[in-house]
């Protein structure tokens, strides 16, 4: 079919319920923060709604506003709490923000809920005054959360609609009652009318804050992906091996074990790219990024510097033998045959270890350590490992 034959794709439609695409952790991460950092609106909404429904209370000597003003001050010191929980919980991945998340919206529920009772209840006093500034308290709890928590647009919308929907059903109920006051029903049903359209454009600013706010944070999650990966494989590029290493190293210093720097070379990759092309040589390495990865634990980290060299940074090892035991499994893992282009292709690597604090703290110098053994390896037959010696560190400090 021709490309002007082709019926044009239909753009989804935007659903609050649900993320069009998983959004990446760090995305999700900083989402949940922005809901978990706003101490002062919670605490200013709370204090002036209760003292509302507290002078309420008080001037009508009603149990209602009362239980609504005790309600508003318990939600909103339950809902401080949980802000400085989350700020002390170090375990923030997905399932722990979701459970998060799910605390939040409990509590933005509530006060929404409580608004809604709120402006119920004064419209049975019948006091335009007292309900002007409780209809006043939830276009502010609107515009608050709109401005603040549109971000997770369900918990926006969901707040919102127990705010408003039963605010417009009661003024219109409202209107509906005789009353002696003039233009009484007619008042009453364009409060009705302005709280329902303003509810509406609300809901569509939701809309619009969301998609710019998740816009701008997967670019600056992409930015900072792209600064600090191998763009071909995927692994860490010489920037984050060094934070890593930073983060690593630290744990080693507290802890009192050891960390290992593993530097891999291919055997024979150069044919590969001469007899099948680069394309097929980036397929290797792409391949060889997956075996890395595969073999490694989630506290390592696999590097890749360049050409057909990578770098695996080990964490917490006890012995040497960890070390080793995981470099054979990375000689066995790189050494099995590629599929290239319908054809199988047999590889090999070589590879040096230095262990710290052995050869010192320094990236730099466990690099060239590393790549001192790497080099006897490779002249031993390839496919080996050695361990950095005295010599070896002796010889890259010779060579830098």
């Amino acid at each position: 079919m021709r490309r002007s034959d082709q019926q044009p794709r239909q753009q989804p439609r935007w659903n609050p319920f649900r993320e069009r695409v998983p959004l990446p952790l760090p995305v999700y991460r900083e989402l949940v923060d922005t809901l978990f950092g706003m101490r002062l609106p919670i605490v200013g909404l709370g204090l002036v709604f209760a003292g509302v429904a507290g002078l309420a209370a008080y001037e009508w000597q009603d149990r209602v506003f009362a239980g609504i003003a005790l309600g508003a001050l318990i939600v909103t010191a339950v809902r401080l709490l949980l802000l400085g929980a989350y700020a002390r919980d170090p375990a923030k991945d997905a399932a722990r923000l979701k459970q998060w998340e799910l605390r939040y919206a409990i509590g933005n529920y509530a006060i929404a809920v409580l608004l809604a009772a709120l402006n119920l209840q004064a419209l049975t006093h019948h006091l335009p005054l007292l309900h002007l500034l409780t209809v006043s308290l939830v276009f502010g709890f609107g515009a608050g959360v709109v401005s603040r928590i549109s971000v997770r647009p369900v918990i926006c919308i969901v707040s919102l609609l127990l705010a408003t929907v039963p605010t417009v059903v009661g003024l219109v109920a409202h209107a509906l009652v005789p009353h002696a006051a003039p233009l009484h029903a007619e008042l009453f049903a364009i409060e009705a009318v302005m709280v329902a359209m303003i509810t509406g454009l609300s809901l569509h600013t939701v809309a619009h804050l969301y998609r710019s706010a998740v816009e701008h944070l997967v670019a600056q999650h992409d930015m900072a992906q792209l600064a600090k990966h191998d763009a071909l494989t995927g692994l860490a590029n010489r920037l984050l091996l060094r934070e890593r290493f930073h983060d690593t190293s630290q744990d080693a210093l507290r802890s009192g074990n050891r960390l290992a720097v593993h530097f891999i070379d291919l055997d024979g990759f150069k044919p590969v790219n001469d007899g099948y092309g680069h394309p097929a040589g980036d397929a290797v390495l792409q391949e060889v990024a997956r075996r890395l990865q595969s073999a490694l634990r989630a506290e390592d980290t696999a590097a890749r510097l360049g050409g057909d060299e990578f770098v695996i940074l080990q964490a917490d090892v006890a012995h040497e033998d960890e070390a080793e035991m995981l470099a054979r499994r990375i000689l066995r893992r790189l050494g099995a045959p590629y599929e290239i282009e319908e054809a199988t292709v047999h590889l090999s690597a070589s590879l040096g270890i230095a262990m710290a604090p052995d050869l010192g703290f320094d990236l730099e110098r466990l690099l060239a350590c590393a790549d001192a053994a790497l080099y006897r390896s490779k002249l031993g037959g390839k496919a080996r490992l050695s361990f950095c010696t005295q010599e070896d560190a002796a010889n890259a400090e010779l060579a830098a």
